[in-house]
Parts: C-alpha cells; structure tokens; sequence
C-alpha cells in the first residue's frame, strides 16, 4: 500500500516516553518537563506507550529479558548477585534522561526476568535522606529510600511497574512512598 511507512525500530527514547508515560500519573509537570527535555511531543509519547504495550502483550511477544536487549541493546554492566538462595543476572543500562540512574533487570538462569527498575547508577552519589521533607518527587529510588528510613515495609503496588513502602521517619512517624519504575513519585 502507498503512503503506509513501517515506524522506526523502538529505541532508548521511545522507552524513556514508556517510563514517563507511567509517571504522569503522580508528577505530571515533572514528566512534562522531561519530555521536553527529550523533544518528543505528547502524541509521540502515548505511541511509545501504545507500541510498548503492543511488545509485552502482543501476539509473538518476546520475554522479557529479549525484549529489553532489543530495544536497549546491550547492556553497559552485567554483574552477577546473590539474593538470599537464588543467584541471578543484574543487567543495567544508562538513562539518559537520568544520568545518576540505571535501568536495572534482574534475570534468573534462562532469561526469566524478576524485576525491572530504576537503581542508582553503580559510583554515582545517592541523595542525602535524613528527613521526610527529603523524600521528594524523583530524588530517590526504592532502595534508597528502604536504606535510609528503616525499617521499611513493602507494600503492594497500583500496578505492576509500582511499589510502595512504608517507612519510619522521624520519632516513629509512619509514611507511605510510592514509586514508579523504582523512582520515587510522592509521599502520602
């Protein structure tokens, strides 16, 4: 057919439109403010989104460790890790949007993946937590914030890319952070 063009292969941008697209739930100024960064427009993102979603729940879909390699290439860092019993693969690839942070997956022995998210890049400082005036928007990821105001309860999330702690700060005050991707979006 004339006129039909095949859609550039999905790449590093299009994913950081996915993680964006999910964030606008809780900061929408912030992802805003990102996409422009990125210089994709909001129709550009809801097709990132829409092509995601095409790949994960698609006829002919590839797991999801395959489905990361193809639309992140290879990964900047595997390293092998140790959780509790089980050994698995930490696969991570940088973020432009974020250059402190790292997509990470962790993959068992055939490709299965267990998690997915956003983790301080390997050197790079983390934010100094001390206060629950410090938790704000996109500062922190999941394990930062569990690190610095323990003890932290996991607690189920709204939908499969998010978490949520409860967390001790200050003299026994209890909050509950929500994350999405591993990035921190708002304290309630």
């Amino acid at each position: 057919m004339s006129g039909m063009t095949t859609p550039a292969p999905f790449g590093p941008l299009d994913f950081q439109l996915v993680l964006l697209r999910r964030m606008a739930d809780h900061q929408p100024g912030l992802v805003e403010d990102a996409r422009q960064r990125l210089g994709a427009s909001v129709g550009e993102m809801r097709e990132a989104n829409r092509r995601w979603q095409a790949m994960v729940h698609g006829r002919g879909r590839r797991g999801a460790l395959a489905r990361y390699r193809s639309v992140l290439r290879e990964p900047e860092r595997v390293e092998r890790r140790r959780i509790g019993d089980l050994e698995c693969d930490a696969l991570l690839w940088p973020v432009p949007l974020w250059p402190d942070l790292r997509f990470e997956v962790l993959a068992a022995e055939g490709g299965a993946v267990w998690n997915e998210w956003l983790v301080r890049a390997p050197g790079a400082p983390g934010p100094e937590l001390r206060t629950a005036d410090d938790l704000t928007p996109w500062s922190c990821t999941v394990d930062e914030a569990a690190r610095a105001f323990p003890p932290a309860r996991p607690m189920e999330g709204s939908a499969p890319t998010r978490w949520r702690l409860e967390l001790t700060v200050g003299e026994g005050e209890r909050v509950v952070a929500e994350f999405t991707w591993g990035l921190l979006q708002r304290v309630l």
